[in-house]
Parts: C-alpha cells; sequence; structure tokens
C-alpha cells in the first residue's frame, strides 16, 4: 500500500510543532524573545539542564529555522529567526482560526 503524502503546509506546521514541544524549548524561545540576541551561556544560566541538553534543545530549535546561530569564536550568539516566526506564527494562526464542525455528537465532554 502507498503512503499517503502531506501537503508541505501541513508538514511545517508538525514539524514547528514539534521542536516546540518540549518546555525546555518554550523557555527558549521565552527567553529569546525578550532579547535582541544572546549569547549560550546566558540561556544556559536560565534553564535548570545540563549544558548538552541546551544544545540539543537549541539545534531543534535551528534545524526548523525558528532561531538561529552565530559563531563568535569562542561563543555562539543566538536570536529568533524573524522571518521563520512570522510565517509559523501566521500558520498556528491559520490553524487554529479553521472552522470546526458545529453538530457535536462525539460524546466527549465539553462540547
Amino acid at each position: 500500500m502507498e503512503e499517503k503524502k502531506y501537503c508541505a503546509r501541513t508538514e511545517e506546521i508538525a514539524q514547528i510543532a514539534k521542536a516546540l514541544g518540549h518546555p525546555a524549548r518554550i523557555a527558549i524561545m521565552n527567553f529569546l524573545a525578550k532579547r535582541s540576541s544572546c549569547y549560550f551561556g546566558d540561556i544556559h544560566e536560565e534553564l535548570p539542564i545540563a549544558k548538552a541538553t541546551v544544545s540539543q534543545h537549541l539545534a531543534a530549535l535551528k534545524e526548523v529555522g525558528l532561531i538561529q546561530g552565530e559563531i563568535e569564536t569562542p561563543k555562539v550568539r543566538y536570536c529568533i529567526n524573524r522571518e521563520k516566526w512570522e510565517n509559523a506564527r501566521h500558520l498556528f494562526s491559520d490553524f487554529f482560526d479553521m472552522e470546526i464542525c458545529s453538530e457535536g455528537g462525539c460524546g466527549c465532554p465539553g462540547k
């Protein structure tokens, strides 16, 4: 059986959601949103996790383009990628603004 493909927009929303799917990554994005840029050490001092773990979270956010890093030997400076942030904001806004069935009837509480 052939695997069905999703549209590029659906794939992009899923990739961004996955990248944001950890509390540490949300904390990193909140931290970076309040600054024009900052260094790895600043981010590490803010989070209650090991440096290697911070690096893994930064890599996941960087992989989808939400943040960008610039090497300033021996440090790395990070900031939010504003273009990608705006794109993600629009994608999620469109997603959560879609009309949902008003019939209900699934039997779940909180219709």
